[in-house]
Formats: structure tokens, C-alpha cells, sequence
């Protein structure tokens, strides 16, 4: 055997996140990676410019065909620019994963979530399921480790 094959485990779990203050941006229309990318150099710029620090960076889908980038930002002098607003994720229970989108496909681990969910709910431990969101630790497009911790994570309640 020439290569070894290593497993790669993907487990859910529910975990409660903190409020992040975010810096997006939002848009309509058909999904676009290029698009994706460029909102998030905007607002890597913005985050600069601002003088504020960065955190998580945040990719939402919140209605069909709509799309949503965010930069968790802190700092007092950070302030919305068009088309940039601002706003507060609430503190929020989630199901979460956290794998490597290069060792295990997104579709796998986005349907075995959603099925993991559903008996979740059969069994009475959640009561709904509310809209997704990838978190990352650094800008997935330009650093392979962020992008290699891509966590997914179901919004319920």
C-alpha cells in the first residue's frame, strides 16, 4: 500500500454562540462565487479603513436567491458606509460541523446536518430549524487554514 488513507470525522453538535456585531453586505440574484469573493475583499478594505479589529467571517443565505457576507468587526470607531451596514447577530443556539471542504464534500455534510435535524426533532430535542450560516476564522479565499475549518451551522431553537 503506497498511501495511507486517513478518515476524516464529521461530527454534529449543538453549542450555544455569542452576539457577533458584523459589518455586511447583501445582495439578490443568482449565486455567484466571483460575487461572493469580491464582497468579502469590500469588506476586508472596509474593516481596514474603519481602524477596526476583525474576527469571524460570516457567509449567509437568508431568503431564496438572496446573499449575505459579514465581517465580525469591534472597536468604537467603526461606523456603516454604503452599501456596508451594520448589525448584531444575536447569541443563538446552533448545530453545528466543522470540517475540511476538501476532504469531504459540502453537499454531504449540508444533507447528513439537515437529515441529524430531523430525527433531532422527531425526538423533541428541537423545536425548528432556522436559517444557515458558514463561519470561518480568517477570509476562506485567501487562507487555506480558514477555509479548511469551514463550520456550518443550522440556527434552532
Amino acid at each position: 500500500m503506497t498511501g495511507a488513507v486517513v478518515p476524516m470525522v464529521v461530527d454534529f453538535a449543538f453549542k450555544k454562540t455569542r452576539a457577533y456585531r458584523v459589518a455586511y453586505i447583501r445582495w439578490k440574484g443568482p449565486w455567484s462565487d466571483r460575487r461572493i469573493r469580491s464582497e468579502f475583499a469590500r469588506l476586508a478594505q472596509y474593516a481596514r479603513k474603519s481602524g477596526g479589529r476583525t474576527g469571524h467571517w460570516f457567509f449567509r443565505e437568508p431568503g431564496t436567491r438572496q446573499w449575505e457576507v459579514a465581517l465580525e468587526v469591534r472597536g468604537p470607531k467603526v461606523r456603516p458606509a454604503a452599501p456596508i451596514g451594520l448589525k448584531t447577530y444575536p447569541a443563538t443556539r446552533v448545530a453545528s460541523v466543522v470540517f475540511d471542504p476538501e476532504a469531504v464534500s459540502p453537499e454531504v455534510v449540508y444533507h447528513g446536518l439537515m437529515d441529524w435535524l430531523r430525527w433531532r426533532r422527531k425526538e423533541g430535542k428541537v423545536r425548528s430549524v432556522g436559517s444557515t450560516r458558514e463561519v470561518y476564522d480568517g477570509n476562506p479565499y485567501t487562507d487555506a487554514k480558514a477555509w479548511s475549518r469551514t463550520d456550518v451551522q443550522f440556527l434552532v431553537r
